[in-house]
């Protein structure tokens, strides 16, 4: 059993309240990225708020089954996000795997899926603005992670801008580094540009894309059994 191979934290504006079993405590979210049944079940009872459901954790995390989805919506409360990837590897996807990301998506909202989890770079390394939106448009209205494809990128604070603009909820990032505690400084830059961004847009009397959170990879755990 792979359990919560990838543990993440999410700084989400919420009104202050006290902790819950939701896994939010002084504005922190934990989200944990499991693979089976059980993981889901033990990041829950951990505490966890949200759960990132994926299969082939060992590479990076593919689309799971809508077996395991539906019974993993059967046996937790928190929210449960989709990983929406086809294969290992890069990021660059052909038509047909454009095609079967989107058959994913439909699926997994039809099966209950509370957010999708997905990213697609072009050959030189930016947001692949043309698929994203394509995709964003199979997502909604559900809400939407842009995952650790944001890593890879050429220049991050220039993906961040596109990405909030093309209306990702929320980003994944261990500061293009190994973890977040070796990306802390690039993280930090990151949230102060997505504040400026938002104050500037909202002084030119429109609303502003809303950048969720960024979702931090705090920890690599291993395997168990």
């Amino acid at each position: 059993m792979t359990i919560a191979r990838r543990v993440t934290g999410s700084a989400e504006q919420r009104p202050p309240r006290a902790a819950s079993a939701g896994g939010m405590d002084d504005g922190f979210l934990m989200e944990v990225c499991v693979d089976s049944v059980e993981s889901a079940v033990n990041a829950e009872r951990g505490g966890a708020g949200r759960i990132e459901l994926c299969a082939g954790l060992v590479e990076g995390g593919t689309t799971p089954s809508m077996g395991l989805l539906q019974v993993v919506k059967q046996c937790v409360r928190v929210p449960v996000f989709v990983m929406i990837r086809p294969r290992g590897g890069d990021f660059l996807y052909s038509d047909r795997e454009v095609e079967v990301m989107k058959a994913d998506i439909r699926l997994a909202k039809l099966h209950g899926a509370d957010g999708l989890v997905f990213g697609a770079l072009t050959e030189d390394g930016r947001i692949d603005t043309e698929l994203c939106t394509a995709l964003l448009a199979v997502c909604r209205p559900l809400p939407v992670t842009f995952h650790r494809a944001f890593d890879m990128v050429h220049d991050p604070l220039v993906a961040l801008e596109t990405l909030i603009s093309l209306g990702f909820e929320r980003v994944l990032t261990s500061g293009c580094d190994s973890s977040a505690l070796e990306g802390l400084s690039l993280i930090k830059r990151l949230a102060e540009q997505e504040v400026a961004s938002r104050s500037a847009t909202c002084r030119g009397f429109w609303k502003a894309p809303l950048l969720l959170s960024f979702t931090a990879l705090l920890a690599q755990l291993g395997t168990q059994g």
